[in-house]
């Protein structure tokens, strides 16, 4: 059978057979999302072949309903197939709003109210761990595995490996001694929708939660404020740094924003060599467009002090002039 016959199979078997389908949205991932229209009625089909593994996003959608947050309703799933319906949220994501111009604070502040929602109740069984350990094989992975060979045509020295590691494992370590909650691992804007006819946190609506994992409470904060594919104000970054801290009196401030700024910068250098690997491995060169925006944050990430071990360790092997997309990748 083949995956067109198998994802008419199961449209048939839930009574969508007849349903016209068109495409919404792929991922970075070999996940793909269509739309499935009958009549006036719309739901989201998630077509995710095996390898893809359709179950830790069943979990956590029914986790994240329970606490009361905006997730699609599940309405049928196949997981050994790879194959869920879904309730269709619709097509207003904050990107596309933050892209055409509309005003930041107050989308952020319902997405962050659903962010503290999400981090202040009880995380699921059964999440991987997404903590300092993590956050440093992973970048150095992206780094030297795929960007430096790119780069400069060959495999880095042990000595640069080794000297970039311990800066990671130096700057992350406000957040191996912090608190540890539910992390989504990819709160972007392109991962939220505005729901304006729901109230409170429920107005934004959250999606692509399948990689979530237990790690520190800055980590998706960092993902929403800079977001590598579109230019955030710094005086919004900062307004809505202070009404997430506002709203975390628990939390100790100064601790949170070293975190934060570790957590922002380990993000941007893992993203910017993951374009690369997404480009050569996966044949999706599109993503390479963000690279220059990536490496940008990442520069401004390296100015804050709490960042300072990794801006010394990559000053002495990178050089600023070469911390771009890899001579002859283009988008």
């Amino acid at each position: 059978m083949t995956r067109d016959d198998a994802i008419h199979a199961f449209l048939t078997g839930h009574g969508y057979g007849n349903a016209d389908i068109g495409p919404l949205a792929e991922d970075a991932s070999f996940r793909r999302y269509l739309r499935v229209v009958r009549g006036g009625e719309t739901v989201v089909l998630m077509d995710a072949p095996p390898p893809e593994d359709v179950r830790p996003f069943l979990r956590i959608a029914e986790h994240l309903a329970e606490l009361g947050l905006s997730v699609p309703t599940i309405l049928a799933a196949d997981a050994e197939a790879g194959l869920v319906l879904e309730e269709d949220l619709g097509d207003s994501l904050l990107a596309v709003m933050l892209d055409r111009g509309d005003d930041a604070v107050p989308l952020f502040g319902p997405a962050i109210d659903a962010l503290i929602a999400m981090q202040r109740g009880e995380p699921p069984p059964g999440l991987p761990e997404w903590g300092a350990e993590q956050m440093t094989a992973t970048a150095l992975g992206t780094l030297f595995d795929w960007w430096w060979p790119a780069t400069f045509g060959g495999p880095a020295p042990t000595a640069a490996r080794e000297d970039v590691e311990a800066a990671l494992r130096a700057m992350l370590a406000p957040v191996a001694t912090g608190p540890v909650g539910f992390v989504h691992r990819d709160f972007f804007a392109g991962n939220l929708l505005w729901l304006p006819e729901r109230d409170g946190r429920r107005r934004v609506g959250v999606i692509d939660f399948q990689g979530a994992a237990l790690g520190h409470p800055a980590y998706d904060l960092a993902s929403l404020l800079q977001d590598a594919r579109r230019v955030i104000p710094a005086n919004v970054e900062e307004a809505m740094l202070q009404y997430y801290i506002e709203r975390r009196p628990e939390l100790d401030a100064d601790r949170f924003r070293a975190a934060y700024f570790a957590c922002a910068a380990q993000r941007h250098l893992r993203v910017a060599c993951q374009w690369v690997r997404l480009a050569l491995r996966d044949g999706k060169p599109g993503y390479l467009a963000f690279g220059s925006r990536t490496w940008a944050l990442l520069k401004v990430a390296l100015a804050h002090p709490a960042v300072a071990p990794l801006a010394a360790a990559l000053d002495r092997w990178i050089p600023a002039e070469r911390r771009g997309n890899p001579p002859g990748l283009a988008a």
